[in-house]
């Protein structure tokens, strides 16, 4: 990374500063869902979720979620904080999270992004990503909080 930036792999310790993050980035969390502590700590200890931090001496200013089911990679969750944006950092955390996926075997590597999330659509078409408009994604939720 440069200007003094360090790259590392987050650990279930960090939660507090991750979230702090998403929200200071103005992602939406579930609190009482998938972005609770609880299930924080279970994906790392699965094994299929890496969590990249991007740091500034001991500042998180960046973090991505990386996932897989074996066959497919996903990347989730990118932020970077406010006071880091429009320096190319979430361009550089989107290639660390494609090098994560590759070494864990994944060729085909996606991301979903929410019709209202423009700039992260545009970042993601930027980084090579192709929009499917003939791809449905569809959920079955067990309660609106998860």
């Amino acid at each position: 990374m440069r200007d003094g930036l360090t790259l590392e792999v987050l650990v279930a310790a960090d939660y507090d500063q991750v979230r702090k993050l998403w929200a200071a980035a103005g992602l939406p969390i579930k609190p009482n869902g998938r972005d609770s502590r609880a299930q924080f700590t279970q994906q790392i200890a699965i094994g299929t979720q890496t969590i990249l931090g991007l740091r500034d001496g001991k500042r998180l200013i960046g973090v991505v979620v990386t996932t897989h089911d074996g066959r497919k990679g996903w990347i989730n969750r990118l932020a970077i904080h406010p006071d880091y944006q429009r320096r190319g950092l979430a361009r550089q955390l989107i290639t660390a999270a494609e090098e994560t996926l590759r070494q864990q075997g994944m060729t085909i590597i996606a991301a979903l992004i929410e019709d209202w999330n423009k700039p992260s659509l545009a970042l993601f078409q930027e980084a090579g990503y192709i929009v499917h408009d003939d791809i449905h994604y569809l959920t079955k939720r067990d309660s609106h909080d998860v």
